[in-house]
């Protein structure tokens, strides 16, 4: 697997990844997901839980 990338054209800001990342590597930005690429463990819980599957590895 690959780190998570958010396609902020997208996301709709649920916030449902947010809430599902087991450390906290999402937070919000202008109102879309963002990943930080030096925290994610790339366990795809965000991929799974994204409504709009905005969220890809």
């Amino acid at each position: 697997m690959a780190k998570a990338v958010v396609d902020k054209d997208t996301c709709v800001g649920c916030e449902a990844c947010v809430g599902t990342c087991p450390v906290s590597a999402i937070s919000m930005e202008d109102g879309k997901a963002q990943v930080d690429p030096e925290t994610c463990v790339e366990c795809g819980a965000c991929v799974a839980v994204c409504p709009v599957s905005a969220i890809s590895q």
